[in-house]
């Protein structure tokens, strides 16, 4: 190549160099990136595999080797062997290109196999790539992208076939197709799209290879963007030396390699998966295992039965052990797609047998599908049986640990932990199949366990049983004070414990991340120090593809409690690292989200806890938590707490129930509330709310202090509302509270000048009877002249009055001159007395006396007062 580069003239030595390359265009690679577009620059020459010194690497060398290679654009020119050190010789050195070779061999260098490096310095390049899936659930499924060397836009579904797509899953790593689908919705409004149409055979290495034909008129007619799903496990067949292709051993193709499948944990229900996918029927026995390759995939598949291909079934690899190669999973499907089969009789409750006499029985068919709901995994939650096309629950009566030692075998989940009652799990729906179960732990399916008959029972669904297994697993951070990132734990055999960093990578981290809900990427700190305490070491060695969605999918070693030592328990923090805001009394792993709403400020609430998301239970739900949910996802003011599933039933776990918060908590994690996961409720209680949407925090100044400001979001909200009408309220309440103290002061001032006067009055009448009292000694001592203001007292008689010098005892009785005095003068006379009561002496003993004859003076007063008793009572 070079003497040409050299020796022609320019335009022969394009024309020279083009027809070289096209006999070179597969010669250069990427190797030990994430993928097929980034890691180390590696050039085949002579049938030697060379790298690049990484002297003068730049973006535009990187730019002509990603597109050479058809992975988009350069995002990153790395250098000093971050991908590792290669090994043979250093093809180039100082290489300059301008960034629009066709070739990386095409830019001036040093010359080839010229340099001054060492494998410590290899050059490598992180492209785009040319083609990606997008917005899916998943790494290896979502909507068909590619780049046009300036931004991502989708590929149509018109004219788009399998083998495309079986070439998009095989360069990005993902497997093998096993669905295409169309009419998915544009992400872009405009509805722009890839202006070609692919035609690929299924063979080429990349789609950039595939031969593309510019759609007519230079529009696709589509009915909407393509949406591609692939897996590694999609291949599946029966290896047999006879000739039936419907029973033998059970095989798999792993990234091109057949893999048989192990026999621990294989169960009916996977097998009947594997007869419908190879449309053998179903399944009529799984024989005991027989002897295959050294080479066994020990990937456990938790089948329902229901499930029509076997990628679609819940897989995990972490921690399963070795399988040796005796014990290969196989099959025997009835071949026969209309084969009836004898109908098995479960209406009969059967006694209990060993596990022998259950595997001599010969085959039925069985409907009856089991699983478990609810517990974040496929080994623990609520029981349900299918039967007749329903879903229906056990009551937990009689429920006990053997019972669930069944179940959980039945599952291949290893052994039952716990059997929970009282719907653990939340409450089921449609019929409850089985009650008062007596099982004695050895039967093959829980159905066949004694009972009370199919379909009788005296339950509710608050009844419903649940159980958990051996294989449980969740997956949690610890942390004092973050939020996604802490010493990384995995529940697992009832207990959580630690996992091993070594040999962690970036994938790993990744989908760990991912799963735990705190963004696509994170690192490995192997800079804290040793963690304290004691706990079991689960597991080490996980090495994770990029086509897990999981961890529990990860191959990893087996189950140890003691995997490493302490110093290599992993720490890990994801993008999504955050001061923890919930309480530190628990591994604080929870997000806050709404869905199902109109808006992005309104919707059911939903907590991510353990590894799931789930939903909280409306009892005590009122605005004071809506607003602290609003507040918390910057959603503004709360004008609405949503009961009763208005945004729809939610799935999964009811995490929270009876919360309850002031309003100014900083976070849902700060209120009150049952324990996790602890509740009484069903997703028709699932709690929403409706935010305003508009951010009430001002804005900071550079002092760092709130400004102010003339606005008043939210002022005409709910709370806004409700807040002024009770202002009101108050207001005038207030008004008449003021009115009837003012007017029960103007009484009692009336009142009180009243009772001045009478009191004035009845002096006078005490000076007057004292004074007649003085003058009965003797004629000469008497005056004619009556005392001034009583002229008319003298004058007028009252009818029925002695005249005060003949009053007796025996006229008015004292009790019945108590009784008068008391009728009429009431408090206010008595309270005349006390104030001119002089104590103990000579007019106390007076005023003794005086009592026997003042009833007539009193009647004659008050007739002259002109005053009723009812005035003083």
């Amino acid at each position: 190549i070079l003497s040409l580069q050299h020796q022609a003239t320019p335009r022969l030595c394009w024309l020279s160099v083009t027809t070289v390359v096209l006999s070179l265009s597969e010669q250069l690679r990427l190797v030990d990136g994430r993928g097929p577009c980034a890691g180390r620059v590696e050039i085949l020459d002579h049938g030697t595999w060379g790298t690049i010194c990484n002297y003068s690497w730049d973006l535009d060398d990187a730019r002509v080797v990603c597109r050479q290679l058809g992975c988009g654009e350069a995002l990153k020119a790395t250098r000093s062997s971050s991908f590792g050190a290669g090994s043979g010789p250093i093809w180039l050195g100082n290489v300059k290109c301008t960034g629009k070779e066709s070739h990386v061999w095409m830019c001036p260098s040093w010359g080839w196999g010229k340099h001054y490096c060492d494998h410590s310095q290899d050059a490598g390049v992180i492209c785009s790539g040319f083609v990606r899936l997008a917005g899916g659930d998943e790494p290896c499924s979502g909507r068909v992208e590619v780049h046009t060397g300036e931004a991502w836009i989708p590929v149509s579904d018109g004219n788009f076939t399998l083998p495309t797509a079986q070439v998009i899953c095989a360069e990005l790593g993902c497997g093998k197709a096993v669905s295409v689908l169309g009419q998915v919705p544009f992400r872009e409004s405009n509805g722009q799209v890839w202006a070609e149409e692919f035609r690929c055979e299924g063979e080429e290495p990349k789609l950039w290879w595939c031969p593309r034909v510019p759609c007519p008129g230079g529009t696709c007619h589509h009915s909407g963007a393509v949406q591609v799903v692939c897996s590694v496990y999609a291949d599946v067949r029966l290896l047999t030396n006879g000739s039936s292709q419907c029973e033998g051993q059970v095989e798999m193709n792993i990234f091109g390699r057949w893999r048989a499948l192990c026999a621990s944990h294989w169960s009916l229900a996977n097998a009947n998966v594997v007869c419908r996918q190879l449309g053998c029927g179903v399944v009529i026995s799984t024989p005991n295992g027989a002897e295959g390759s050294d080479q066994l995939w020990k990937a456990r598949f938790h089948c329902s039965g229901t499930e029509s291909f076997l990628w679609k079934c819940p897989v995990t690899a972490l921690g399963v052990p070795d399988c040796s190669h005796d014990n290969t999973a196989s099959v025997i499907c009835s071949e026969n797609q209309t084969q009836v089969l004898p109908q098995c009789d479960h209406f009969v409750s059967e006694p209990a047998r060993s596990a022998a006499s259950e595997e001599s029985l010969p085959y039925c068919s069985d409907s009856r599908q089991l699983r478990l709901v609810d517990g974040g995994g496929p080994c623990a939650g609520r029981v349900e049986i299918l039967d007749q096309g329903s879903w229906g629950t056990i009551c937990d009566d009689g429920w006990d640990l053997d019972d669930a030692r069944v179940v959980c075998r039945q599952l291949g989940c290893g052994e039952a932990l716990n059997a929970t009652g009282s719907a653990h799990f939340g409450v089921g729906s449609g019929p409850i199949w089985l009650d008062d179960l007596n099982c004695t732990g050895k039967e093959s399916q829980v159905w066949r366990c004694p009972s009370r008959g199919w379909g009788r029972h005296d339950c509710r669904h608050k009844e419903d049983a649940g159980v958990i297994c051996s294989e449980f697993l969740a997956l949690r951070m610890v942390s004092e004070d973050q939020q996604c990132a802490g010493w990384l734990e995995v529940f697992y055999n009832g207990t959580w414990g630690s996992v091993c960093r070594s040999p962690m990578d970036d994938i790993t981290v990744s989908i760990i991340c991912r799963q735990l809900g705190c963004g696509d990427s994170g690192t490995l700190n192997s800079s804290v120090g040793l963690r304290e305490g004691s706990r079991p070491r689960w597991v080490d060695l996980i090495q994770c593809r990029k086509t897990d969605t999981s961890l529990w999918q990860c191959p990893s070693g087996p189950w140890k409690y003691s995997s490493c030592s302490s110093k290599e328990e992993a720490y890990i923090s994801c993008a999504g690292r955050r001061p923890k805001s919930c309480p530190t009394a628990a591994p604080c792993t929870e997000k806050l989200r709404l869905r199902g709403g109109d808006s992005e400020c309104s919707g059911r609430v939903e907590v991510w806890h353990s590894g799931s998301w789930g939903t909280v239970c409306d009892d005590s739900w009122s605005l004071a938590e809506a607003e602290v949910v609003c507040q918390q996802l910057d959603c503004g003011q709360a004008l609405e707490a949503v009961r009763a599933a208005t945004f729809g039933p939610g799935n999964g776990s009811i995490w929270l129930d009876e919360v309850r918060c002031g309003g100014r908590e900083s976070s849902l994690w700060d209120c009150a509330a049952e324990p996790w996961g602890q509740s009484d409720c069903k997703h028709e209680e699932d709690a929403g709310v409706r935010c305003s949407g508009v951010r009430t925090t001002l804005p900071m100044t550079t002092a760092g202090t709130r400004t102010t400001s003339n606005s008043f979001p939210g002022i005409f909200s709910l709370p806004g509302v409700l807040c002024l009408i009770l202002g009101a309220l108050l207001f005038l309440v207030l008004i008449i509270l003021v009115t009837q103290l003012l007017r029960w002061r103007a009484e009692r001032r009336a009142l009180s000048s009243y009772e001045d006067a009478l009191a004035e009055a009845v002096y006078e009448e005490l000076d007057y009877v004292l004074t007649q009292k003085e003058g009965l000694g003797s004629p000469d001592q008497r005056t004619d002249v009556p005392a001034e203001n009583y002229d008319d007292v003298e004058e007028v008689p009252v009818p029925g009055t002695p005249p005060a010098s003949q009053g007796s005892e025996e006229e008015v009785p004292p009790e019945k001159e108590d009784g008068v005095r008391s009728s009429q003068t009431g408090s206010c006379l008595n309270f005349s007395r006390e104030a001119a009561d002089p104590g103990e002496g000579e007019e106390s003993l007076w005023l003794l006396q005086g009592k026997k004859g003042d009833a007539g003076y009193d009647d004659v007063e008050l007739s002259a007062l002109g005053t009723t008793p009812e005035t003083f009572s």
